[in-house]
């Protein structure tokens, strides 16, 4: 990381709090990787194309999402760097780490523990769960393991908004209960099963087995391509149907 950067005031900088597109939201934290980068390699202001491509999107997509924060960039110049951090940081709510509580100490919980990189993205975990009593006393990055029926005290004490779930499917659900019991309003889900939650609590999922199987689609898809014959015609699909042409064949 580089110096420290002077914070200005974003009060004067971005409308509070904008009502941004989820798509755009999605695509911040993208921005924001690619920008730290360009900070931490000297550059004070890059171009929209620039960081377009630095972020894996078009340049139209990426001035559009950024005009929703009131950052429009200078003809000739482009985007101030250290500006554009801070307004994105800002609405993303970064400007201050959030304390995160980490539940399920198996392989994959053991692993996020260790994680590094959640202190320079504006996260810290705080505290670490798990109903295993062989896991519980457990020392992992400078955290002890703490049995789950500890979290709600914890979680007031650490001021515990978001919640990371890494446990069996089976008991994830049950997790979530307590975690929302706990005052905890985020969630990121790695069980591989859907919550159900009372309205305004948010849950993201992380479900790799799912962006294998989306993986493999396309790689069905581009062999698919491949073995049709040039002159199209029809495709078997499976349960008696069939498409015609590319696009169809694959389900676009």
């Amino acid at each position: 990381m580089g110096p420290p950067r002077a914070r200005r005031n974003m009060s004067q900088q971005v409308p509070a709090l904008p009502d941004l597109p989820e798509a755009t939201v999605a695509r911040l934290p993208e921005y924001l990787r690619a920008l730290h980068h360009l900070a931490e390699s000297g550059n004070d202001t890059v171009s929209s194309e620039a960081l377009a491509g630095a972020a894996g999107v078009n340049s139209a997509k990426l001035r559009k999402d950024l005009s929703h924060l009131g950052s429009y960039g200078t003809r000739g110049v482009g985007y101030d760097v250290a500006l554009l951090i801070d307004q994105i940081e800002y609405v993303l709510g970064l400007t201050h780490r959030r304390a995160v509580a980490l539940v399920g100490v198996g392989n994959l919980g053991h692993a996020l523990a260790g994680y590094a990189g959640f202190g320079s993205r504006g996260f810290r975990i705080a505290a670490l769960f798990d109903a295993d009593p062989a896991r519980v006393g457990e020392h992992i990055n400078g955290l002890v393991v703490r049995h789950i029926e500890e979290l709600p005290e914890i979680a007031e004490a650490e001021s515990i908004a978001i919640g990371v779930i890494a446990t069996p499917a089976t008991a994830a659900q049950s997790v979530a209960d307590r975690l929302v019991a706990a005052g905890v309003t985020s969630i990121l889900n790695f069980a591989p099963c859907v919550l159900s939650v009372p309205d305004g609590v948010d849950v993201r999922k992380v479900d790799l087995a799912i962006e294998l199987q989306i993986l493999s689609f396309h790689e069905h898809r581009k062999a698919s391509l491949i073995a049709l014959p040039a002159a199209g015609g029809l495709t078997a699909l499976p349960g008696g149907l069939a498409a015609t042409g590319t696009e169809e064949a694959v389900g676009s």
